[in-house]
């Protein structure tokens, strides 16, 4: 009767608000707001940019391209004239560690069009390192976040204000090497994880946000192997804290997806289990000895136990004045257990996160660490001081602590930041490993932009045109135009020249053809400058094995220098290509009977399916073959000395008449 009275547009609102209240009720989750103060804010904020300012300046002042980092982008021309990921083109060998470096050059370079390699590696190694500690430190902010709800606080740089200021850490800023890519990957990587065990505006429990996670995390291979230590251990977390199995199996698939897929790519493409320079400085050897030389050398200059005693009381301050919000974890008690509470928790995350920095340490000081100072520790380093990137400094209210006590508190907060600020700026000032930067000790441990700086005469070397006046570099130019009929370069004990071994003349030899075109092989330790100072033609080979197959699978040396412990004798290159053989083509430090010993050892049955592994062409059959049998070709080793390879293979020693003397 009520709705008769009614006008026609009153009954048809009457019967739609009578339709959705006879609806089941659905109660939308409401997520807690950002606690951030307007002080903690802006004073993140300003430190953010403080820190990224002063890095990306300190950077800047300390800017050069390694030779490493030039081997780099050798492979990035490579892929770039469309002969693949390879240094020399026909020899697929990866040359490079880490394979997400390689694509984002490649992808960089190929939309910078005309822009030198050197200068995007310079500007993306910059951009990212920066990016990696501003990351770092927007994640330490959100770590306190729950404990600052409602609390005025200024948050102030620490852990991030250590990194800056060690030299290495701005040396290899811009270096060409990965090591930005690596900052910039643990840096969102401990942003994410920090948001999945908070919910903040960001909601960890959704689809989209758990894959993105798990796709970061599963990429920690490509950053670099051993990042998946640190990549794993967040993905079996996901796993643990994960209430559906559905949800595990989405975790599973992009986590592992690409990582997976590539892993088939490597084994069938270059037919060996890991990259090539994993093999050429046998990542799975140890040199505990070594490695603490290694850390002791780092420590040194700059006395890093000096922040390690100042931050480790400080976070225990921080934990203990820490409120424990009630508003916390609204969502994620429907389905979970007690483990996956405590996995998906902050206190589980800075676990995860000092413990992944302990073992990369670990990790290095067993392999022996590295000839270039600092450079491996760094990765730890920035672990470790993830989670007191910032700290917050609590302005007494009254409210969980008297004012006095508060007081007390936030003066030993800033005393301790104080110490930690002026170590900072003691140690961004450090001259560093002094006399020793440039000289090859027995420890083998270099500051490797001061030697390279001082090598070629520049401040700054940044482009391949730079290392023209590294000794050696101009003359190898020189020798390749005086050689149109093709020749194999080795190195001369005379800085301005090169020890050149002719080819064998087309069609006079068995195995040379008679069409064979000149050919120009270099064998050289210096991979990078060298490689992008000729041309793509031209073979770059080394005795360390990071180009050349050869040298890859002999063994390590056990008292070379670290990073350059395995050594080809030049006899195995000699007898490894179309080139003269005997006196006087050779050079006289070279013997006759070695070359014609190892070129019967290269036709040793094992040696000869790893070498066809990387040169014969890539066909369907060649990579499942190659994909079958990485493992064995991974695990095959080589004696350097010829005729120990010769037993070890059961063949017969050549018989060489005996040379001419040389007048």
């Amino acid at each position: 009767m009520v709705l008769l009275l009614l006008s026609a547009s009153e009954r048809f609102k009457a019967l739609q608000a009578a339709a959705l209240a006879r609806r089941p009720s659905v109660r939308r989750v409401k997520w807690p707001v950002f606690p951030y103060t307007t002080t903690v804010r802006i004073s993140l904020w300003v430190s953010v940019a403080l820190v990224a300012l002063l890095f990306g300046w300190g950077a800047w002042q300390r800017r050069w391209i390694a030779d490493d980092g030039l081997i780099v982008l050798r492979t990035v021309r490579n892929l770039l004239a469309g002969n693949g990921p390879v240094f020399n083109a026909g020899e697929r060998v990866e040359a490079n560690t880490s394979t997400a470096w390689t694509y984002l050059l490649y992808a960089c370079s190929w939309v910078g069009g005309s822009v030198r390699l050197e200068y995007v590696a310079l500007a993306v190694a910059l951009t990212l390192s920066v990016a990696g500690v501003v990351l770092l430190m927007l994640g330490t902010g959100r770590l306190f976040a729950p404990s600052l709800r409602g609390r005025r606080a200024i948050m102030l740089p620490a852990g991030a204000l250590v990194y800056i200021a060690v030299p290495p850490a701005r040396d290899f800023a811009t270096s060409g090497l990965e090591s930005g890519l690596v900052m910039a990957y643990i840096g969102l990587l401990w942003w994410m994880m920090v948001c999945w065990a908070q919910p903040l505006r960001v909601r960890p429990e959704s689809r989209w946000f758990i894959a993105a996670l798990a796709f970061v995390a599963g990429c920690s291979v490509l950053v670099r192997p051993e990042l998946a230590l640190i990549g794993g251990a967040a993905l079996i977390m996901m796993m643990i804290a994960a209430r559906t199995w559905r949800r595990r199996g989405l975790i599973v698939l992009a986590g592992g997806l690409l990582p997976v897929a590539y892993q088939i790519f490597r084994m069938g493409y270059y037919g060996l289990l890991v990259p090539g320079t994993a093999l050429a400085k046998d990542a799975a050897g140890d040199k505990w000895s070594q490695g603490l030389i290694y850390l002791a050398n780092f420590n040194a200059p700059y006395s890093l136990w000096v922040p390690v005693i100042l931050l480790v009381p400080l976070s225990v301050v921080l934990v203990l004045a820490r409120r424990r919000p009630s508003f916390m974890r609204p969502t994620l008690a429907p389905g979970y257990g007690r483990l996956a509470r405590a996995v998906q928790s902050p206190a589980a995350v800075v676990t995860w996160m000092v413990v992944s920095g302990l073992l990369q340490a670990l990790y290095w000081i067993r392999q022996g660490g590295d000839f270039m100072h600092g450079r491996v520790l760094l990765t730890p380093l920035f672990c470790l001081l993830a989670p007191v990137a910032v700290i917050p400094v609590v302005i007494p209210d009254g409210k969980d602590f008297s004012k006095e006590a508060g007081y007390w508190l936030a003066g030993g907060v800033s005393a301790l930041w104080l110490a930690v600020a002026g170590w900072s700026l003691w140690a961004a000032n450090s001259p560093g490993m002094g006399d020793d930067a440039t000289h090859v000790s027995y420890s083998g441990i270099v500051d490797e932009r001061r030697f390279y700086a001082q090598a070629t005469g520049r401040a700054h070397p940044l482009t391949a045109a730079d290392y023209l006046d590294y000794p050696r570099m101009a003359a190898v130019l020189v020798a390749l135009d005086n050689t149109p009929d093709g020749a194999l370069l080795l190195p001369s004990g005379n800085y301005t020249q090169w020890d050149l071994v002719p080819m064998i003349p087309p069609g006079s030899a068995p195995g040379i053809p008679p069409d064979q075109k000149p050919q120009h092989t270099v064998f050289f330790t210096n991979l990078g400058m060298l490689g992008m100072n000729v041309g793509l033609d031209v073979r770059v080979i080394d005795q360390i094995g990071l180009a050349n197959p050869l040298a890859a699978h002999t063994e390590r040396l056990k008292h070379g220098r670290i990073g350059h412990d395995k050594n080809l004798f030049p006899d195995w290159v000699v007898a490894d290509g179309p080139w003269v053989k005997w006196p006087p083509g050779i050079p006289g430090y070279l013997d006759q009977q070695w070359v014609a010993e190892a070129e019967a050892a290269l036709k040793c049955p094992g040696t000869q399916a790893v070498l066809n592994s990387v040169r014969a062409p890539m066909t369907l059959r060649r990579f499942v073959s190659n994909l079958l049998h990485a493992y064995e070709f991974t695990q095959y080793r080589i004696d350097r000395v010829p005729r120990y390879e010769l037993i070890r293979c059961g063949l017969e020693v050549p018989k060489v008449p005996p040379a001419p003397p040389r007048e």
